[in-house]
């Protein structure tokens, strides 16, 4: 009997130890357990550890909210919370006995403002709770940040870095960042005749009321704010100066001082769609966030984008900044340079904005790129001022596509395409420059085995050497000397010319090829000796190809930006044809354009030596079939060789064929020669 009153009263001794030691929990295990839960963002844990008083201010959906919200907010990430180690000294029996007791810890995160981190302290409180005693977080708001009080708030502000600029190679403005005058309207003070005021307005600025409407009924708008409706000019703006219910801001936007001339170019930006924003959204981009939608603007959107900056800081009840948690400052965009001449630019697609056009300037020499132009074209600055549906329509619904960029494009070089065919049959020995070839008629085909179809040439020469076939723009000549090259031969040597070939250059250029998948035949090689069958070339690689003229057979690297550039021109396609060839197809298209006789003498001009080749593509689906016709001129100055211009116009057939074309390349040089004079 004894021995088991003392079993007993040995159960009930254990189970008050064991009582003892869940009353005397650790107060740094706690800490530990809540510094834990809080780097995992268990934000439920944590509020379970909370005293009755810090949770009896908020639930835990809102507890865990608060944390969520400012979190996502200053996007945090990398979150690390350690306790810092502290040396404890043995605990006497008052230090026992305390009911309170802190734990300093240190934070440390990436946030949109940089690197943020701090340290502070957990108090815990010994708490009866449910008749046990445990170790509780007394919380409060400078938990989540040091800084902060009873009512506080974490405001995250981002400092927009201005993008980089786009110029030309003296330094004139391509895309800049500038400001325009915005017309808006002030609703509450339309009085009663607003549908009649707003019917006047949308007449004056060329939108519907409908447009103005949907402005005005945006959820933001109150009566006494100002609406925006369109960007105006200064004479617009004066009509409507002293009108109540309209006023104007100032806005900082993107200039586009070339407008059509260059819009392929420079391209625009836009507000990013939200298809973009989830395309792009590992590359720190938000909501209402410009880049850049076409040409330069988007190959050139994370030189010229720069990187936003950012704060963080804690503001009181009523919105008063107290104190910056974190800051970055703004990287403004990188200014690009171009090798482009802006008013050559200009000239150009003066020249040609009537047309459907694709044209390439370059400096031959060296490869620097001097303009590319595509017409028709559209204004960039529409985009940014605010597109009206009626002008966004008429271009959407313009046959000529405005929208289309013609000089990234492959078209069919036509004649233009027979300076490859010469210089590969005289480098591999199957042309002889003097030989006279005899052809009667305007009609050709190598034997029966062509069945119906034939080449045909437009001037009935007997006899037709190299010189006379390039005077004339002989397609016979060609398609014979194509058939003499052979279709191996010839699809190794026009490598040598990067076709075939994306161009060496940031910018989205079509390849240029000689065939879709190999020379069958020989009627598509005839075809091919004189630009026709399956060859497509960008108005920027025939000038390159024709550039090689002037250098000897190297064909230049293309270069489009000026920190591209060195003392040395580059060489992308050494030996494309070897000093000799050059120099004589050189001479020969001296003559091509000086001789009366010669389908490109509309480019010569009197004490010039213009040297260059026409061409005319036609694009039809049988021989027999009538289709549309491209004209094209690769011309530049002999003597001085600083600009070669490369121009394909479409649809030429019936107004003159390629002399379209070299009226307009003779104008271009004529202005540029006054200019430098």
């Amino acid at each position: 009997m004894k021995k088991q009153v003392w079993t007993m009263a040995a159960f009930f001794f254990i189970l008050a130890l064991v009582g003892c030691s869940k009353q005397e929990e650790n107060p740094e295990d706690v800490a530990q357990a809540y510094l834990s839960d809080w780097q995992q963002q268990h934000f439920s844990e944590m509020y379970e550890q909370l005293t009755p008083e810090a949770k009896a201010g908020m639930t835990a959906e809102q507890f865990a909210q608060r944390y969520e919200k400012i979190y996502d907010g200053i996007e945090a990430k990398n979150l690390s919370i350690e306790k810092i180690s502290v040396e404890q000294q043995p605990a006497g029996k008052d230090e026992a006995e305390k009911a309170e007791m802190t734990v300093p810890y240190h934070v440390k995160m990436d946030t949109v403002a940089g690197p943020l981190d701090f340290d502070h302290q957990l108090k815990l409180k010994k708490t009866e709770l449910d008749k046990e005693t445990k170790w509780l977080i007394e919380w409060e708001p400078s938990l989540i940040f040091p800084q902060m009080e009873k009512g506080d708030k974490v405001r995250v502000q981002t400092i927009k870095a201005e993008r980089g600029e786009i110029l030309d190679r003296h330094g004139n403005g391509l895309a800049l960042n500038g400001a325009a005058l915005q017309l808006g309207i002030i609703p509450g003070k339309l009085g009663e005749s607003a549908e009649k005021n707003k019917a006047e307005l949308a007449e004056k600025l060329g939108i519907s009321v409908e447009e103005i409407d949907k402005k005005l009924s945006a959820s933001w708008v109150k009566p006494d704010l100002f609406v925006p409706i369109a960007f105006v000019g200064e004479e617009t703006a004066a009509e409507y100066r002293n009108v109540p219910w309209v006023s104007f801001q100032d806005k900082k936007l993107r200039v586009y001082p070339y407008g059509e001339a260059a819009a392929h170019l420079t391209g625009y930006i836009g507000e990013m769609s939200a298809e973009e924003l989830k395309r792009h959204k590992d590359r720190g981009y938000r909501i209402g966030d410009q880049i850049g939608k076409a040409g330069l603007e988007q190959v050139f959107e994370d030189r010229l984008r720069g990187k936003n900056g950012a704060v963080i800081a804690v503001a009181d009840e009523k919105g008063k900044q107290k104190a910056v948690i974190a800051e970055t400052k703004a990287v403004p965009g990188e200014t690009i340079k171009l090798t482009i001449d802006a008013s050559l630019q200009q000239a150009i697609y003066d020249e040609v904005k009537q047309e459907s056009a694709s044209v390439a300037a370059v400096q031959p020499k060296t490869g620097e790129i001097l303009a590319l132009s595509s017409s028709p074209s559209y204004d960039p600055n529409a985009f940014i001022r605010g597109l009206s549906s009626r002008q966004y329509e008429q271009w959407q619904n313009d046959p000529r596509n405005p929208f289309l960029n013609r000089f990234s494009k492959g078209y069919s070089p036509g004649s233009s395409f027979k300076v490859v065919t010469a210089a590969i049959g005289l480098d591999i020995n199957a042309i002889d420059p003097g030989e006279e070839k005899q052809i009667s008629g305007l009609t050709w085909a190598k034997d029966g085995s062509w069945g119906n179809y034939f080449v045909t040439r437009v001037h009935a020469a007997k006899s037709v050497n190299l010189l006379k076939s390039l005077i004339y723009s002989d397609n016979i000549y060609f398609a014979q000397a194509a058939l003499q090259i052979g279709a191996e031969a010839f699809e190794k040597e026009s490598a040598k010319f990067g076709i075939g070939e994306a161009l060496p250059i940031p910018y989205p250029f079509s390849k240029s090829q000689l065939s879709n998948s190999g020379i069958q035949n020989e009627i598509l090689l005839a075809d091919t000796g004189y630009g026709q069958g399956e060859v497509k070339m960008t108005t920027l690689h025939v000038a390159l190809v024709y550039s090689a003229l002037v250098n000897e057979g190297n064909i230049p690297r293309p270069l489009l930006l000026e920190d591209g550039k060195t003392k040395e021109p580059g060489i992308w396609k050494e030996q494309a044809m070897t000093p000799e060839t050059a120099a004589l197809l050189r001479k020969d298209l001296i003559q091509a354009v000086s001789s009366p006789d010669g389908v490109g003498h509309g480019a010569y001009i009197p004490g010039k030596s213009i040297a260059g080749k026409t061409g005319t593509a036609e694009l039809k689906q049988s021989k027999d079939a009538d289709g549309q016709e491209n004209g094209w001129f690769v011309g530049f100055d002999a003597d001085a060789p600083e600009l070669l211009l490369s121009m394909m116009v479409e649809d030429v057939k019936g107004r003159g064929g390629s002399s379209v074309v070299t009226k307009k390349v003779k104008r271009i040089f004529q202005q540029v020669l006054k200019n430098a004079s």
